[in-house]
């Protein structure tokens, strides 16, 4: 008899449900991995770091789960290297913390005046002993 070979899960198929905290065994079902790769990866990858419970056991956060999944896409769907996929998500949440400049919308002296006036008038309306 012929088994036949599931399908593996793409990454973002995955629902991660509404809990604080998940236990290796936990994240490694979630995630179809084993969990000696999960701890391989936490040697491999800074910002992969469960807290540890009172009796050692890794407790991975939401977050925590969000980074396994996103390491695995770059690994194993994306054909990355290790060092690839260290340097691609070091490469994300630098530009996540950039800041883009928004454009200042140029008034002319007239626009202003007008804007100043109409302040005025609400002003006025709203307070009328001044």
């Amino acid at each position: 008899m012929r088994l036949k070979k599931r399908p593996a899960a793409k990454s973002s198929d995955i629902i991660i449900p509404e809990k604080l905290y998940f236990r290796i065994g936990e994240v490694a079902r979630l995630c179809r991995l084993p969990a000696y790769v999960l701890r391989f990866w936490e040697t491999e990858f800074p910002q992969l770091r469960p807290v540890k419970s009172n009796t050692g056991q890794r407790m991975y956060r939401r977050r925590d789960v969000e980074s396994v999944l996103r390491i695995k896409k770059l690994l194993y769907e994306d054909g990355f290297t290790i060092a690839g996929a260290r340097s691609q998500l070091r490469d994300e949440i630098k530009g996540d913390k950039k800041q883009t400049a928004l454009p200042f919308p140029g008034r002319s002296p007239a626009d202003l005046t007008h804007i100043r006036q109409g302040l005025r008038e609400i002003l006025n309306i709203l307070v009328p002993h001044r």
